[in-house]
């Protein structure tokens, strides 16, 4: 797994116009998608995931679903942060097939343990001051080259980045470069997906 994961936010990216900027931002490049919405019910939900779903399929993308275990059945996996369910406990109910991600804050322990017991992939962050959490605490970035030296799995950055400062990042080892509010705040996310997809070419 490499390239550009796009983030849903529920003010940014409202769920009755989700499936219209998801669509924007895979025509964009975008080759992860995660539906990050805590305040639908899993039964109001669904529609929009298997339509989500359709379109990620169609442009070759994943859909990931943030937190929501038995919601991510009908996706291509899940993320999970500490205070989610355990990674076991995942993998149980959604198979050996799925992904599952992982946030590490900048812990690198936990990521190493996360691989080890099962982890698809992990995430760092916040690498920046985020609008999105503004309460995240920033971390060292020394921590992709580490993790790159010892982890199998993909990597994934996290947390105020832009096209400007993500290429320092990707060369310190991240894979993926997850995007929230630059994506989505200036009106032309398929430019924006551009923009990034760019990046790895």
């Amino acid at each position: 797994m490499s390239g550009l994961y796009a983030i849903s936010d529920e003010i940014l990216t409202p769920i009755d116009s989700i499936l219209e900027k998801a669509l924007k931002v895979l025509q964009g490049g975008a080759r992860l998608f995660q539906l990050r919405d805590k305040s639908a019910s899993d039964e109001e939900a669904l529609s929009i995931v298997r339509k989500l779903r359709e379109l990620c399929d169609r442009y070759g993308a994943k859909l990931i679903i943030d937190d929501r275990v038995e919601l991510a059945k009908e996706a291509n996996g899940v993320h999970i942060g500490a205070l989610d369910r355990p990674i076991s406990e995942a993998r149980s109910i959604l198979g050996s097939e799925a992904i599952i991600g992982v946030s590490c804050y900048g812990d690198l322990n936990r990521a190493i343990e996360a691989e080890k017991l099962g982890a698809s992939y992990v995430s760092f962050g916040a690498c920046f001051n985020s609008a999105t959490k503004p309460n995240a605490k920033v971390i060292d970035h020394g921590v992709f080259g580490e993790a790159k030296s010892r982890l199998k799995i993909p990597i994934c950055a996290i947390g105020g980045i832009t096209t400007q400062n993500a290429p320092a990042l990707l060369g310190r080892g991240a894979d993926m470069i997850a995007i929230v509010s630059d994506l989505w705040k200036d009106g032309d996310p398929k430019q924006k997906a551009k923009d990034f997809a760019s990046l790895w070419l």
